[in-house]
């Protein structure tokens, strides 16, 4: 089983979690940061559309839908990590 592509939508979400990090470290709205990653994950997947062999898309339409959901992952790990781990 090829897991090249499962390696480019990890790439994705690890990304747009590092965008919405720099988002929440900004004195912007910390609102907007599912907004943020949904929209970087869209413009990724349509790049790596592009860029990789191995994208598990095969049209603009799927690596874009790939890509947002890639994106809003990173929020969904992020939020998942917040809940889990115990605060000091």
């Amino acid at each position: 089983m090829d897991f090249s592509g499962i390696a480019g939508v990890t790439g994705i979400t690890v990304i747009c979690y590092l965008c919405g990090l720099a988002v929440k470290l900004s004195p912007w709205d910390n609102k907007y940061i599912p907004l943020l990653c949904g929209l970087c994950g869209g413009a990724l997947g349509a790049l790596g559309l592009r860029l990789m062999a191995a994208f598990p898309a095969g049209n603009v339409i799927d690596a874009v839908a790939v890509g947002i959901a890639s994106g809003l992952a990173a929020t969904g790990a992020d939020q998942l990590l917040r809940q889990l781990l115990p605060e000091d």
